[in-house]
């Protein structure tokens, strides 16, 4: 079921900049309260000012400490008294471990990359979850969103054979962080479903974000050309899913890409009323 965002409580990870601040504003623009954590918050941000000036919550987070989480729910808690949405859009990306072009091969990895980024992208994203879905369980109302990647899924082949989606991009270890996190969340969903809490997740695509035109010079090396989209792109399915409970639209993936181009033509067939 869809309810009105006006005066719903979203925290949103991964905040400050990017497609965290898009969604941040986006979110005060459709009358939500917001609690916007990250962890490079300072008190040299003009973001972090706008949305003080705004009634936002800004907060400093690491996702993977427990003690931070747990600072910032009380905060949340004290400032708003309940949760009604999470968007959890904080990870580390390919470039935080590969600067030059984003790329690496399963076996040009190193063992502490993957231990990094899987803290970071699920067990650090899973320990925000354990504390902001309680009020949502409480009150038998609330949506997660959780920002994943299209690399994580596979295409059929036919006669019961599937392929990944694009090995060839070279984007481990994040595209399996991704894996997992795509995973997680769908039997989350299920889990969630009889406490009336949605579940979906959402494939922002090629997003243009802090330091993304640095790789372009080294992906373009490696034969790898893609036209970045800008943040906003992802807002309308985020709006969307912020809406859902248990009883609406839950357990799913969205594609941003096709899934803003199929509702763009559906607005184009819609008869105009004169």
């Amino acid at each position: 079921m869809a309810h009105s965002l006006q005066g719903k409580v979203v925290v949103i990870t991964g905040a400050a900049r990017g497609i965290g601040e898009s969604l941040s504003r986006a979110c005060l623009a459709h009358g939500m309260r917001v609690v916007a954590l990250d962890r490079s918050w300072d008190n040299t941000s003009a973001f972090r000012d706008e949305l003080l000036a705004l009634g936002a919550l800004p907060l400093s987070c690491d996702i993977t400490q427990d003690s931070e989480i747990d600072a910032a729910h009380a905060q949340a808690m004290a400032r708003f008294g309940t949760v009604d949405v999470l968007i959890n859009n904080a990870a580390m990306r390919q470039r935080d471990f590969y600067p030059d072009s984003g790329a690496c091969t399963v076996l040009g990895t190193q063992d502490s990359h993957w231990e990094r980024m899987y803290q970071v992208n699920v067990v650090g994203s899973l320990k925000v979850i354990r504390r902001f879905i309680q009020p949502m369980l409480a009150q038998r109302s609330g949506s997660v969103i959780n920002v994943s990647a299209n690399g994580s899924l596979t295409h059929d082949l036919g006669g019961g054979v599937s392929a990944g989606n694009h090995p060839h991009l070279m984007n481990q270890p994040y595209d399996a962080t991704k894996a997992a996190f795509t995973s997680l969340s769908f039997y989350l969903a299920e889990e969630v479903k009889a406490q009336n809490v949605a579940v979906n997740v959402i494939f922002p695509g090629a997003t243009r974000t802090t330091g993304s035109d640095d790789l372009a010079e080294g992906r373009a090396k490696l034969g790898f050309f893609s036209d970045l989209l800008a943040p906003e792109h992802v807002v309308p399915v985020c709006l969307y899913l912020a809406a859902q409970d248990g009883a609406g639209v839950t357990g799913q993936a969205f594609d941003v890409v096709p899934w803003n181009a199929a509702q763009a033509r559906s607005a184009a067939t819609e008869p105009q009323v004169a």
